[in-house]
């Protein structure tokens, strides 16, 4: 497959999407979108690949607060214990975070939270494949290929979006009032 590259503007900074008409093979973050692109790679200048245009469509809209879940063609090519990180990383909820040790057992290997953490460091799709939800065993933020503020912004902008769709539903008295 032929690669293309194709940058755009996002809340975070600009993400460069790679890929080509039948799968996304990477978004880089804004740190990585910065550099060079890899000279293998072809700038989309003008039409993009079918692909491209439709996770540049979805992530404006996850950006936008109007998508909660990614339905693109993914090309992940890991090792087999990559992928089953990248897998499990996409059932964990939008707008919630777990550790790497819950991770780690989420996959049945619960002494391997650093191995997941060097699967999360190495995922082709951030954001999309959302390994910015996960954190250390003490809340804190930990590793994100983005820098911290990124992997904050990102998990603020879930819980915003997930507080908002709360339906409260009125609490009635039983009470006859007289």
């Amino acid at each position: 497959m032929t690669a293309t590259y194709h940058a755009f503007d996002t809340p975070i900074g600009a993400l460069r999407l790679v890929g080509g008409e039948d799968s996304i093979i990477r978004i880089e973050l804004p740190n990585r979108a910065a550099e060079s692109p890899d000279p293998a790679w072809t700038d989309s200048r003008g039409a993009l690949p079918a692909a491209l245009g439709e996770a540049k469509r979805q992530l404006r809209e996850y950006f936008a607060g109007e998508r909660q879940d990614f339905d693109l063609p993914l090309s992940l090519h890991g090792t087999a214990f990559q992928r089953r990180v990248w897998t499990e990383l996409r059932r964990i909820p939008f707008g919630e975070t777990i550790s790497y040790g819950e991770l780690a057992a989420r996959i049945g290997k619960p002494t391997a939270s650093r191995a997941v953490g060097a699967a999360n460091g190495r995922n082709p799709l951030p954001v999309v494949v959302p390994c910015h939800r996960v954190i250390g065993s003490d809340g804190r933020l930990t590793g994100f290929g983005g820098g911290l503020p990124t992997k904050q912004a990102l998990l603020d902008l879930e819980r915003r979006v997930a507080g908002r769709q709360l339906v409260l539903t009125p609490v009635l008295s039983s009470r006859a009032t007289s």
